[in-house]
């Protein structure tokens, strides 16, 4: 068995069961937490050199061949989302150090978090759906528990709302398992993809076709598309900053990824009716998504909506189903989860300053903290397409990938969201940085003790830096996402790579 495929998902494990253990020590907990944080994005880093040098990894937890047993899968797609999670977990852990509150430690964050990044990490390793199905269900756990943990009557409200909708999501997800086990008899997705790629009777395409809408509507639900996304900007801005920046970054895009997964591997017979409507539900994810970010007044949902609207560009990649289009959303999510989860933790800070994110009180940002506005900025026009930062370079190949295609509509759309984007960053930057707070709201201002923050400011600072070298090492990452694009494009090598493995 392939030792370092594992590795994603046990170093999380030990380190929430580490920190569970020393529940009396707050300080202990806290260097479990980054400690772990770090041996993941070290995991992480090593999975994507080794994929990258000896292709496609796969392992059998057991040594049982498959498609019995639990397989581990390791393409560039799933080694990149590995590595994207420990860049954010440990991120996100260190800044989790200043913000979060002494009776959040008390009960459970960084056991939960951590336990949290498990998930994540078996969510893109597995390759089996049912075990897929199970790894949902550990990050649905965790998720919820965080988004609740304090109990305050916010937080409570988007933490019923997120569970409600998401446990739906999951018995959508759990209904198709059945039929398609009943179908195939077997959920190993290798498996899968071998038998319907020798062709299927014409009596049970019909019945394929339909259990794809049913993963779509599921997936969709965790990913936030149109018109599944409602319950994300009704939970997203409720928790404490560093669970938002987390959700942001990581949660939705498991969902996406799934998406990419089953859309490339399996549900692949009828490209001209599944992956239209992808592209079609893109495009309209991108609009309300955007549409709704502009009518915000406080700044977490503006981002909340934002998180939407770029899940459209995602999943644009998929819907225009080429090679060129996929690694167009690989790197779009790799710039979309390093950008937004440092837009939220900015939040977190404006926050702690000024005690509000409401936009009507804020103001004045930029004549005492140039710095935090200068680092605003980089997220923000990334966000918005601007050169020569990530998100320019993520758009640029979605748009010639749809041009080369002759999808003016959906490039037109992209276009146009991108504008709208980047008005509604500016008016962030305006009615945070630029403008001056009015009188009767300047007394709401917190002093912030150095070490604070020191600690907060390091993580986002990294992540802007991180988001400038993206832009101005596109070139290579891009190759790497086009390989990754032709490896989904053509399942051969993952097939190969599990059920030929040996025993």
């Amino acid at each position: 068995m392939n030792l370092l495929l594992p590795l994603p998902i046990i170093i999380p494990m030990l380190a929430g069961t580490a920190a569970l253990l020393a529940y009396r020590s707050r300080m202990i907990q806290r260097w479990i937490s980054v400690i772990g944080s770090g041996a993941l994005l070290a995991s992480g880093i090593w999975l994507i050199v080794e994929v990258e040098r000896n292709g496609i990894r796969a392992a059998q937890i057991g040594n049982w061949p498959a498609p019995y047993g639990i397989t581990l899968v390791a393409d560039l797609l799933s080694a990149t989302m590995v590595t994207l999670t420990g860049i954010i977990g440990l991120a996100v852990a260190v800044y989790a150090l200043a913000t979060t509150s002494a009776a959040h430690e008390t009960v459970g964050h960084h056991q939960l978090y951590q336990f949290l990044l498990m998930g994540v990490c078996g969510a893109f390793l597995t390759g089996d759906l049912f075990n897929l199905y199970v790894w949902f269900e550990v990050m649905l756990m965790a998720s919820f528990v965080l988004l609740a943990l304090g109990g305050e009557r916010g937080q409570m409200e988007g933490a019923i709302k997120y569970v409600t909708i998401n446990l739906m999501a999951s018995a959508i997800f759990l209904a198709a398992l059945g039929l398609l086990y009943g179908l195939a008899g077997t959920l190993n997705m290798a498996d899968l993809a071998n038998k319907f790629s020798n062709g299927l009777p014409e009596e049970q395409a019909g019945l394929v076709t339909t259990l794809a809408i049913m993963f779509l509507v599921a997936f969709g639900i965790k990913a936030a598309i149109f018109p599944l996304f409602f319950w994300l900007p009704a939970s997203y801005h409720t928790p404490p900053v560093a669970v938002s920046a987390v959700f942001a970054g990581l949660l939705t895009k498991v969902g996406v990824y799934a998406i990419i997964r089953v859309f490339t591997l399996l549900f692949i017979q009828e490209p001209g009716y599944t992956h239209t409507l992808i592209l079609i539900l893109a495009g309209a994810t991108m609009l309300t998504g955007v549409l709704g970010a502009v009518t915000q007044k406080e700044f977490r949902r503006v981002l909340s909506f934002h998180i939407i609207s770029q899940i459209g560009y995602m999943i644009m990649g998929l819907g225009l189903y080429t090679p060129l289009a996929l690694a167009g959303s690989i790197f779009y999510i790799t710039h979309h989860i390093i950008v937004k989860s440092n837009l939220f933790l900015v939040s977190g800070v404006v926050q702690r300053l000024k005690g509000t994110l409401e936009l009507k009180k804020l103001g004045g940002l930029y004549q005492s903290l140039p710095g935090l506005a200068m680092i605003f900025l980089v997220p923000a026009l990334s966000l918005a397409g601007l050169p020569p930062l990530s998100g320019f370079f993520a758009k640029l190949s979605l748009v010639q990938a749809g041009l080369s295609q002759g999808q003016y509509v959906i490039v037109s759309i992209s276009l146009l969201v991108s504008l709208l984007t980047l008005f509604s960053m500016m008016k962030l930057w305006n009615e945070t940085f630029w403008k001056d707070q009015a009188k009767e709201y300047e007394n709401a201002q917190q002093p912030v003790n150095p070490g604070e923050w020191r600690t907060m400011f390091a993580p986002i600072a990294g992540l802007a830096a991180l988001t400038i070298l993206i832009g101005l090492s596109a070139s290579p990452l891009f190759e790497l996402a086009l390989r990754a694009g032709e490896q989904l494009m053509d399942p051969t090598a993952y097939i190969r790579a599990v059920m030929e493995m040996p025993r």
